[in-house]
Order: C-alpha cells, then sequence, then structure tokens
C-alpha cells in the first residue's frame, strides 16, 4: 500500500457574520462560560470557593501526584530525543527553505519573556531561599535547613522546578503547533497536534473540547502568574512610597494567621487596573508591535539587574552555586524526574512530609508549567517558524533553563550569603516571598544612599510590569488565536476587551477567596485535563515523524504548501 500525504486540511467552522465573525462559536462561547462562572463563584461566594478548592486540590494530589511528576520526564526525554534523533532534528519548522522572522536576541527576548521572566523576580530569590530552609534532605536528616551545608540542596530543588521539566512542557506544545501548523498547513491551534491520531474527526465536537481545555488551562496558568506578580507589584509599590495598598507585617485575617505585607483588596484592584489595562493596549497592537517592544526592553532591564547581583552582590558565592547546583542537578534529574513520595497518612511523619512538600512543590510547578502550556507552546510556535526541530529544542529548553540558573545562583545566592555572613539577620528571609528581592536590594544600597534604593526598586517595579504586561497580552492574544480556530490575523477589539478583563476578574477573584492558595489549586484542577492532552501530543508528534520520514524515503511530500492543501488521511 503506497503512503498518502499528510493531512493538510482540517475545517473548523467559524461564524462568517456577526459579533463572533471569524471565531468558532462551540469554543468561544463554552469557554467565556465556564471563565465567567469561575468569576461569579469565586467573587459572589468567596468563602465557600475556597474551602472547596481547598478539598479539591487534596483529592488532587492524593491521587495525581504521581501522573504529573511521570508526565513532565517524559516531556523532557521526547524532546531531547527528538533534538538528537537526525531524522526530526534536522526538520524545518516550515517550509524547507524558510528562514526564521525574528532575530536570535528577539526570539529569546519573547520565549524568555513571555515563558518564566516574570517568576524571576518573584522566585530567583524566594525559592533557594525557602529550600535552604526545609527540602526533602533536611525533612530526611540529611542536611540542617538554615545552615552552609543545605545550600546545595537548595540549589539542586530549585534547579529542578525552573530547569528542563517547565521547558519541555512548553517546547512539546510548542512543537506540536509549529510542526502541523508551519509544514501541514493545519489551523493554528491545539487540536491540530493531535491530527495523526484522530484525523478529521478533530473538526467536530472533539476537536472543540480539547481547543477548550487549552483556553480554560491557558486562563487559570496565566492567573497562577499574575497572581504572584500581582502580590509583588503591590510590594514594589509600598517599597517606592505608594501606601495603603498592602496590610502591615503584623495584620491578621480573620482566621487570626498573619499577612504578613500581602496585598490588600484595594491593592490587588489597583495593581490589575494598571496592568491588564497596559496589556491590553499592547494586545490591541499585535506580536510585531507592542509585545515585540515590551520584550526587548525587559530584556534590558533584566540584564540590568542580573548584573547588579552578579557585579555588586555575591559573586562567588553565586558562581559556585551555579556551578555546582548544575552538577547536583543533572546527577540528581532521573531520581528527581521519577520518584514519588508516598505518605503513610500518619501527621508528622517523615513519609507524610515528603510527600505533602512534593505535592507543595513539584506538583504545583508541573501542574503550572502545563496549565501555561498551551499560551507559552503557541506562542513560542508563532514566532519560532524557519527554525529547525533542533534549534528549537536547545533554545527553548537549553537556554531559558540556564538563564533561569544564573538567576537563581546570582540573585538567591546574595540573598543566602547576606543572611549566612552579610549581617542581614533576618531582613531578608523575615519578608514575604513578593517582597525578597526588594528587600536584597534595599539591603545592599540603604546604607550608601537611600535615593540609589529607591532608584532600584522603581526600575524592578518598571521590570516587572513589563514582564507582567508582555504575559498578559500575549496570552490574551493566543486564547483568541485558539478561538479563531488558529487564525492569527488581528481581532475584534470587543474579543481583546473582554479576554483582558476576564483574565483581570479570575485574578482578583481567586486573589480575593483565598490568595495565591486559590490559583494554584484552580490552575492544578485545570491543568490536569490539558496534561493527558500534551501526552497524546508527544505520541501524535513522534508518528507524525516517522511518517514523513518514510513518505521522503518514498518520494511523498511532506511539508504543504497552505495555499494548495489536499485532504488526505493521516
Amino acid at each position: 500500500m503506497s503512503l498518502k500525504p499528510p493531512l493538510s486540511d482540517l475545517p473548523i467552522k467559524t461564524a462568517d457574520s456577526g459579533f463572533y465573525r471569524g471565531f468558532s462559536i462551540n469554543v468561544t462561547v463554552i469557554s467565556k462560560i465556564i471563565i465567567s462562572l469561575l468569576v461569579v463563584w469565586c467573587i459572589v461566594w468567596p468563602i465557600q470557593a475556597g474551602a472547596l478548592l481547598g478539598d479539591w486540590n487534596s483529592v488532587i494530589l492524593a491521587n495525581f501526584a504521581a501522573w504529573y511528576i511521570w508526565v513532565v520526564a517524559a516531556f523532557v526525554i521526547v524532546c531531547l530525543g527528538l533534538a538528537l534523533w537526525p531524522a526530526a532534528g534536522r526538520l524545518n519548522l516550515g517550509t524547507p527553505d524558510e528562514k526564521p522572522e525574528f532575530s536570535n536576541f528577539s526570539w529569546f527576548s519573547m520565549m524568555f519573556g513571555a515563558g518564566i521572566g516574570v517568576g524571576m523576580l518573584t522566585f530567583a530569590v524566594a525559592e533557594p531561599v525557602a529550600h535552604f530552609g526545609s527540602n526533602p534532605e533536611t525533612i530526611q536528616g540529611i542536611t540542617t535547613g538554615g545552615e552552609a551545608d543545605n545550600v546545595r540542596m537548595a540549589y539542586k530543588w530549585s534547579f529542578l522546578h525552573w530547569g528542563l521539566g517547565a521547558w519541555a512542557c512548553y517546547a512539546i506544545a510548542g512543537l506540536s503547533l509549529a510542526f502541523f501548523s508551519y509544514r501541514r498547513g493545519l489551523p493554528l491551534t491545539i487540536r491540530s497536534g493531535l491530527t495523526p491520531l484522530f484525523g478529521k474527526a478533530l473538526s467536530g465536537p472533539l476537536g472543540h473540547v480539547i481547543d477548550i481545555v487549552a483556553v480554560v488551562a491557558t486562563i487559570l496558568g496565566v492567573a497562577q502568574t499574575l497572581g504572584f506578580g500581582v502580590e509583588q507589584f503591590v510590594a514594589g509599590l509600598t517599597r517606592i512610597g505608594i501606601g495603603g495598598l498592602a496590610y502591615a507585617p503584623d495584620a491578621v485575617n480573620a482566621a487570626g494567621e498573619s499577612l504578613n505585607g500581602s496585598a490588600t483588596t484595594f491593592g490587588i484592584i489597583v495593581a490589575l487596573i494598571v496592568i491588564m489595562g497596559a496589556s491590553t493596549l499592547s494586545a490591541l497592537s499585535g506580536v510585531g508591535k507592542g509585545i515585540k517592544w515590551l520584550s526587548n526592553i525587559n530584556m534590558v532591564l533584566s540584564i540590568l539587574l542580573l548584573g547588579f547581583f552578579i557585579l555588586f552582590g555575591a559573586t562567588f558565592f553565586g558562581a559556585s552555586a551555579f556551578f555546582l547546583g548544575i552538577w547536583d542537578y543533572v546527577t540528581a534529574l532521573p531520581s528527581m524526574s521519577f520518584n514519588v513520595f508516598k505518605s503513610d497518612g500518619v501527621a508528622d511523619s517523615e513519609a507524610f512530609k515528603l510527600a505533602q512538600w512534593q505535592g507543595w512543590w513539584p506538583v504545583f510547578y508541573w501542574a503550572w508549567w502545563i496549565a501555561f502550556a498551551p499560551f507559552v507552546g503557541l506562542f513560542l510556535a508563532r514566532i519560532s517558524r524557519g527554525r529547525s526541530i533542533r534549534e528549537f529544542v536547545l533554545g527553548a529548553m537549553i537556554v531559558p533553563s540556564l538563564m533561569c540558573f544564573v538567576w537563581f545562583s546570582w540573585a538567591g545566592g546574595t540573598a543566602i550569603d547576606l543572611e549566612l555572613n552579610g549581617g542581614a539577620d533576618g531582613a531578608i528571609f523575615g519578608v514575604a516571598n513578593s517582597d525578597k528581592i526588594f528587600a536584597v536590594t534595599s539591603f545592599m544600597l540603604e546604607p550608601i544612599s537611600q535615593w540609589l534604593s529607591w532608584g532600584m526598586a522603581v526600575m524592578i517595579v518598571v521590570l516587572l510590569m513589563t514582564f507582567l504586561v508582555t504575559s498578559a497580552d500575549s496570552a490574551v492574544l493566543i486564547v483568541n488565536t485558539i478561538n479563531a480556530a488558529g487564525d492569527e490575523g488581528p481581532k475584534a477589539r470587543p474579543h481583546i476587551l473582554f479576554w483582558g478583563a476576564a483574565l483581570a476578574f479570575v485574578v482578583g477573584g481567586l486573589l480575593i477567596s483565598g490568595g495565591t492558595g486559590a490559583i494554584q489549586t484552580a490552575m492544578v484542577i485545570g491543568a490536569l485535563p490539558f496534561s493527558i492532552v500534551m501526552a497524546l501530543m508527544c505520541i501524535s508528534l513522534i508518528k507524525a515523524i516517522w511518517n514523513d520520514g518514510r513518505r521522503e524515503a518514498a518520494g511523498v511530500a511532506t511539508t504543504i504548501d497552505p495555499d494548495t492543501a489536499t485532504m488526505p488521511a493521516e
């Protein structure tokens, strides 16, 4: 039996006229209903919403922790395997002679800014500090929390969460979308990545469900990022002298728990108005203008801030953390990637604490990156057309991982070194996570000049805002692309405005109902169905590349001009 050309036409019905002209009504309307119900639920019944989300989170952690751990390990293996596989690595994500649209600098800037950039400002300091205090080794008594012998363990686990696993989630989604859209002329939407498995059936309800799952996961994944960012944005505004946006350090909630400088409801509203207003304006200008411009700005500011930590922070401590951390991370990666801690159900036992820690950290992060994958993956696909699979994997996994490691080593290393050896005496460790990076720069610069310290805080706030705006406006454009059956063209303003407002209300509603913990729980829940879609993407991509190799050997075309696409079965 002769090989047929690949499927190159996947019709998705869109409205021909009216308010939803150009959009898939099934995907768009149902997505809007789901997100709207979530917003109303969290804002009208915040206490009940927070309690129920907490119960659901416990169920998921008890039953699906192993799935999250193992599926992300599989993503890493598939990505590296495709890059090393000669027949796959050389394939162009486009027509054979197509060249990339963006320079390497702009490509890395947009990729890093929209992918994890905003997380660096919160977690580059906060996470190494957290693991320096507690991690599986301290729970098992191998190292001592808060002491010098625990520094390497802090970095091993930090690198796990922000290294290859994170970027493999994005790379799988991005590779799948770019491969099937730019090599085969299929719509730039999530369902296209499963055509080798389900074929033309994806034109109907099955495809609609897949795209709806992707839209909901995207909104919740980006909401998680914005939730952390809003808390930090408020902390930064408070640092530069804009008061009334955060609780005093000694404030407590109704349950008697310390609020420790977290954002007030008023602060959340102010931050969201500023961030989402700017992001919506940027989204209206499109990826080639607003997003590219903002990405280049935040890359330059990031380099300046990182340079400050490297040159004036814990230079040698950071270098040691970087190189030793990479060694510890690489050598321990297999065990960290596959080991699942099982709870014995006995509170305060070692097994219980280890399982609890894994739920708080790796499982949460894997769910976050999976929920973020439709957004970042589709965005990566849009900016990576014309690059080879090998170039894409190396660019989208190795380089960003190393950048994250650099940030964690010198920004977080400076904080740890100042507490261990620099006399900080709790000035850094004792503040909220959202405030830690400001505490580090303030401790370093206040003795020199208050104005210098204030200026650094302003720069971090501006950098944070550009990261948040880039993430938010990219998410709005991506969601509209999925809703429009993969159409990358300009969208009607009302739809951009709706999703900008919806994202703001999701973040605000979840923060008000239960803080960042509520967003975390909603995101872990939303990521679960999309993790199944991504696992199928891996199988689909491998099958497609294998069949393309057979087609090339038989002289059958494997790349399709969208203007002359045919409609055979896979």
